[in-house]
């Protein structure tokens, strides 16, 4: 039986962020994602939209059907 995975180069939140620290976030997301880390990559909103800021995922979990991320915002662009 196999496992359905996805590869993501970029962290798209849609909103659903909670802030663990003054820079430290975590994110959930539905199936199992594999997520590159240690490296700088692109935060969107939407997949669609610009990219809002730049960080450095820190932890990946795996549970139930989830994936959660641990991510450190390096750099938030401004949106003015």
């Amino acid at each position: 039986m196999g496992m359905p995975i996805e590869l993501n180069t970029m962290i798209v939140t849609k909103g659903n962020e909670t802030r663990e620290e003054e820079n430290i976030f975590r994110l959930a997301k539905d199936g199992y994602r594999l997520y590159p880390i240690d490296i700088p990559i692109d935060v969107r909103k939407t997949i669609q939209s610009d990219t809002s800021g730049t960080a450095v995922i820190q932890k990946v979990e795996w549970t139930s059907e989830k994936t959660i991320i641990t991510y450190e915002l390096l750099s938030l662009n401004s949106t003015n």
